[in-house]
């Protein structure tokens, strides 16, 4: 696998993590591990940066940092994905695990251990962790900064926490005190330390039905409808081929369509961009589950998470509104760490824009409208490209030691 396809996939990481647990058995106390304040406090609030719409904060591992993690509700335990931070932690590493894929993969080599990590003021001793030998989705790329890794469950686990992505504020209380919770309550269900709830779900040729689905903070997708009694979830007519992420055995491809409608408790949403992977997980790790609510969605909303009650609370914010749009280009970009940053191609979907007027993979995009490419960030970039249909935009690239300038007219096709 090359950097570049590990950078660009990083909405469907939790498919790599879901057999992790596995190996964490032998850690008796990993649900009892809690953080906790130090200083007094009961309750803290801290900033974070919302890119992607993944939610990156600032921890502390063994005293050193501070470290940008992806908060994430998907995961448990801890993942550091890059080896740097293996390397430059000096960590004695007690077990060598070997994660397992699907089919006949051999798997990935990985090493378990426990850290001191610090949120805020918030700390825990012992925390379950995972160190992957090779980063192999470089996270870095995918989100344009440096990132070193994951922290989800037991932040989660410890604490209320109210998740504000209008302002870019999470605020965590104790279990024990009165916080005022606005919104609407949802009920969570959980599977091996993760989150679950139920949608209700239409779609041409699938009338409405209720779904359980995984909530996924730390997905970038919007909807992905995995399985459907033991089969592959069915698909409405109009799907284009799309590479929907990379797990443990390589890409993994499929098709994306439009949901009619999804229903969240009393809250609807329309013509959802949902992906379709073209297999069924294994269903040992697939109990039950037939979706994954990721990014897209839920950052719509202003959230509070409470596992210990075993709610969430959803409210909707000023983001609520906003279009569910696929890439109108067809380009998928990540980012080489610089300085200076560059941004470069990572693959051309078929049939697409980009690859009608010639763009290839590997180009190095140097500017967008007359705007050099370091005005904006893949953010900005990636709004340009779901811009309107029937919108031109300028491209211009570096390739083979030389400029060329692309006009391309963006194509809504789903």
């Amino acid at each position: 696998m090359n950097s570049t396809q590990a950078g660009i996939h990083f909405k469907f990481f939790h498919f790599i993590l879901a057999l992790l647990c596995v190996f964490l058995l032998f850690i008796n106390n990993a649900q009892a591990q809690k953080f906790e304040f130090t200083n007094g406090r009961k309750q803290q609030s801290i900033s974070f940066e919302l890119i992607k719409n993944l939610i990156i904060i600032p921890i502390y591992i063994n005293e050193k940092g501070p470290f940008n993690f992806i908060l994430d509700t998907g995961v448990s335990p801890m993942i550091i994905t890059d080896p740097a931070l293996r390397e430059s932690l000096k960590i004695n590493y007690p077990r060598p695990i070997k994660i397992s894929g699907y089919g006949n993969f051999e798997g990935i080599d990985a090493y378990l251990t426990s850290l001191g990590v610090k949120i805020g003021d918030a700390e825990i001793g012992n925390m379950p962790s995972v160190f992957l030998k090779e980063d192999l989705l470089n996270l870095s790329g995918f989100v344009g900064k440096k990132i070193y890794g994951l922290i989800g469950y037991n932040f989660f686990n410890s604490f209320v926490v109210k998740i504000n992505y209008s302002n870019k504020i999470i605020k965590y209380s104790l279990p024990e005190k009165k916080v005022s919770i606005k919104g609407e309550k949802i009920p969570l269900t959980f599977i091996e330390n993760k989150p679950y709830i139920h949608l209700g779900l239409e779609q041409e040729g699938f009338k409405h039905q209720t779904i359980k689905a995984l909530v996924d903070c730390g997905a970038t997708h919007t909807l992905s409808l995995e399985s459907w009694q033991s089969l592959a979830f069915p698909k409405p007519a109009i799907t284009i081929d799309a590479n929907l992420g990379v797990g443990l055995t390589g890409e993994i491809k499929g098709r994306m369509g439009r949901a009619s409608k999804l229903t969240i408790g009393s809250v609807s949403l329309k013509d959802v961009i949902t992906s379709y992977p073209e297999y069924v997980l294994d269903s040992l790790q697939n109990k039950d589950r037939n979706a994954n609510i990721g990014a897209e969605i839920l950052s719509r909303f202003n959230i509070v998470y409470d596992y210990q009650n075993g709610y969430m609370y959803l409210k909707k914010n000023d983001a609520f509104n906003r279009p569910f749009e696929h890439d109108m280009a067809g380009i998928e970009i990540y980012s080489e760490q610089g300085p200076p940053s560059r941004y470069m191609i990572a693959r051309i979907e078929k049939e697409s824009p980009a690859q009608q007027v010639g763009l290839q993979e590997g180009d190095e995009i140097t500017g967008i409208n007359f705007k050099k490419i370091d005005t904006y960030n893949l953010d900005e970039i990636g709004a340009i490209f779901k811009a309107k249909n029937g919108y031109s935009v300028l491209i211009e690239i570096w390739r083979n030691n030389s400029y060329l300038i692309k006009l391309l007219k963006l194509k809504k096709r789903i």
